[in-house]
């Protein structure tokens, strides 16, 4: 059996299963269906509910598959533990519903993916006042904590105006307030950023995005970084704290959010992102090169308004991103000069395909203001810099100068 802790991040992921025994000598986790995991020993199964030995108790609290897929995460992202959800935005609502009380406080970006906003909008309704920031300078994340702040949550790289969160600086704050800091890696994946380097106590992942790659599945996951102190957080409930500090975290949100709140990860999910994530470094290193070369054909283009992408010189936090990642992401988005429609220059691509995921390996362009952002009104996608012209394009694995004549073409048209 191979031991990966040596090897490098595709080695490890490549052979990540076989860490543990696996049936038949298979190469993948095999695709167990079963929801239900009987033993022959009935204080077997009581141990087993009781959290005294491992095992299996029912399939919305784990499964074999989706558990190989949860080592993966952790081994990407050198965290603790890592727990999957059926979506990325689980993952999120995981951490508010097991997690925050009415009357606690969040400070969060206020430079986020739309259902996220949604998300905190109706927190707020709930009884937990959310505060919305500008996280490109820690000094608006410190102004904004009050007594009752419990957590920080912000995104690496905001979509769709790829804002680059003061990620350090936060973190550091963060460690000296005692306040969980959560980090969502979804823009970024841990092929290019790891949280943890910078004090996150949890990471998201959306994998349906960069780590699954392909499209074809739904899931998110949340992981522990083991840096956080779960004795300082308060909403620790007593029942979680017969397991070692370390472990209560994770213990009530495992709980709380997938046996009480149900938003498990299916096996057939877990088996196609494990399988997607294989290639996940390959995928991000020419998304990447991809991304840059046409962000840069755009900026130099002068029926384009704007291009906010960090690796371009232009952006304004492209020193820090460049400090920060090991890539600058798949994703940017352009504003078209007055004049020319949006709709029209999207219907003129031909490889560039209007559809609203990211992180796939095909190119993807969406009117950001029509769609996805639509329902928050135009006071609020003002206050986030989203033109009613700003186009989103998540980059694929495209030959790159494919990729160029089809943005040029749409342009000349």
């Amino acid at each position: 059996m191979t031991d990966t802790k040596k090897y490098g991040f595709t080695t490890s992921i490549l052979h990540s299963d076989r860490q543990k025994p696996i049936e038949h000598g298979s190469l993948h986790k095999p695709v167990h269906t079963s929801v239900t995991f009987g033993y022959r020993d009935a204080r077997q199964l009581a141990e087993v509910f009781q959290g005294k030995q491992p095992g299996y108790r029912y399939g919305r609290q784990g499964n074999p598959t989706v558990s190989a897929l949860e080592d993966k995460i952790t081994r990407m992202e050198q965290g603790l533990a890592t727990i999957c959800f059926s979506t990325g935005m689980a993952a999120i609502g995981a951490v508010v519903q097991a997690l925050l009380r009415q009357g606690d406080h969040v400070v969060s970006s206020g430079f986020l993916f739309g259902n996220t906003n949604s998300l905190w909008q109706t927190v707020s309704g709930l009884g937990v006042d959310v505060a919305l920031v500008d996280a490109t300078d820690v000094k608006n994340v410190e102004a904004a904590l009050t007594p009752k702040t419990r957590l920080v949550f912000v995104e690496t790289i905001a979509n769709p105006r790829t804002q680059v969160a003061d990620l350090k600086r936060i973190g550091q704050l963060c460690r000296d307030r005692g306040i969980l800091y959560v980090v969502d890696n979804t823009m970024t994946s841990p092929y290019l950023f790891r949280p943890k380097m910078v004090g996150a106590s949890l990471v998201v992942n959306a994998l349906t995005k960069s780590i699954g790659g392909h499209g074809n599945a739904l899931g998110g996951s949340l992981t522990d970084t083991g840096l956080f102190d779960w004795t300082r957080f308060p909403n620790i409930l007593d029942t979680y704290k017969r397991y070692i500090p370390g472990q209560w975290g994770m213990a009530q949100v495992r709980a709380k959010s997938l046996r009480d709140f149900g938003a498990a990860l299916g096996p057939e999910a877990a088996h196609h992102i494990a399988v997607g994530a294989e290639t996940m470094a390959l995928r991000m290193e020419r998304e990447c090169a991809n991304a840059l070369a046409l962000a840069r054909m755009l900026e130099a283009d002068d029926r384009v308004a704007a291009v906010h992408y960090p690796g371009l010189a232009s952006h304004p936090q492209h020193k820090l991103a460049t400090d920060l990642f090991a890539g600058y992401g798949s994703l940017f988005s352009f504003e078209l000069k007055d004049g020319i429609d949006c709709f029209d220059y999207l219907n003129r691509l031909r490889l560039g395909i209007p559809a609203s995921n990211l992180g796939d390996t095909r190119t993807l362009v969406i009117p950001v203001a029509h769609t996805i952002f639509y329902e928050m009104g135009l006071e609020r996608r003002t206050s986030m810099g989203i033109a009613e012209s700003l186009i989103r394009v998540s980059v694929g694995i495209e030959d790159s100068v494919d990729l160029l004549e089809d943005f040029r073409q749409a342009l000349d048209g």
